[in-house]
């Protein structure tokens, strides 16, 4: 059943109790808009959550995402609306010829009902076609150069690949600082112990890997800005453990 925002958030229990009180008289009156659920793109163990989901093809799902965007821009009478991906980190898709890697194909795709055209990819092309910028929070490959592509004919602002907010975003400055420094890590070992449900979905091999590879991305960029430090190219060995 749908519920409101003020329900999951105390099914979640991610914020204090006594902030879930004074928040109430809000968040009980925000009821979430119907989402896109396709099984193949996040770990098995979500199913029983997805029970507020869109019906369809993807083209049908793409064309109610755009008339939602619509209608609570009319509703909340704005003059723009951004859209910012928080759902649960996907598997990386495939890009391929004829698949995603043009605007065309990506809507020819679309319009196909392709199963390899992730979520966040429908939401990202409903939003460049809204005018509307698309912040990606995740790590998965939502912008496929399809999406990439269409941004640009569109003139629609695209960002992001994951918030590194947590200890993503602490590691890069203190990696950054060390080799700054002139100090060489030669590993990083980081113990993720993610609450609520997001250490449920990395729990799955394919969602983990685009974890993986964003925390990685962080170490690559230090390497290369420092040649002296890593003159033959090799990258610190990087272990990234998940516990709930």
């Amino acid at each position: 059943a749908v519920v409101s925002t003020q329900s999951t958030g105390e099914r979640a229990r991610v914020l204090d109790y006594s902030l879930q009180k004074q928040l109430r008289p809000y968040m009980e009156k925000i009821v979430p808009r119907a989402s896109i659920y396709c099984p193949d793109f996040i770990a098995a163990n979500q199913e029983a959550r997805a029970d507020n989901i869109l019906s369809g093809s993807k083209q049908n799902m793409m064309t109610r995402i755009r008339e939602d965007i619509r209608d609570f821009k009319e509703k909340k009478n704005l003059d723009k609306v951004i859209v910012l991906w928080t759902a649960n980190t996907e598997r990386f898709a495939d890009i391929r010829p004829g698949l995603n890697t043009t605007a065309e194909e990506l809507l020819n795709s679309i319009n196909n009902d392709e199963e390899e055209v992730s979520p966040s990819t429908i939401f990202a092309v409903a939003s460049i076609l809204e005018g509307c910028t698309y912040i990606n929070g995740s790590p998965q490959n939502t912008f496929v150069p399809g999406v990439v592509e269409l941004a640009e004919m569109e003139g629609v602002y695209i960002a992001g690949d994951d918030f590194k907010s947590g200890q993503t975003k602490f590691k890069s400055v203190l990696v950054d600082f060390l080799v700054g420094a002139g100090i060489k890590p030669v590993s990083i070992v980081s113990y993720n112990h993610l609450g609520n449900n997001d250490g449920k979905n990395l729990s799955a091999p394919s969602q983990f890997r685009s974890k993986e590879i964003s925390k990685s991305n962080v170490v690559d960029d230090m390497v290369n800005s420092n040649k002296i430090l890593y003159a033959d190219g090799k990258k610190p060995v990087l272990c990234v453990d998940t516990t709930a």
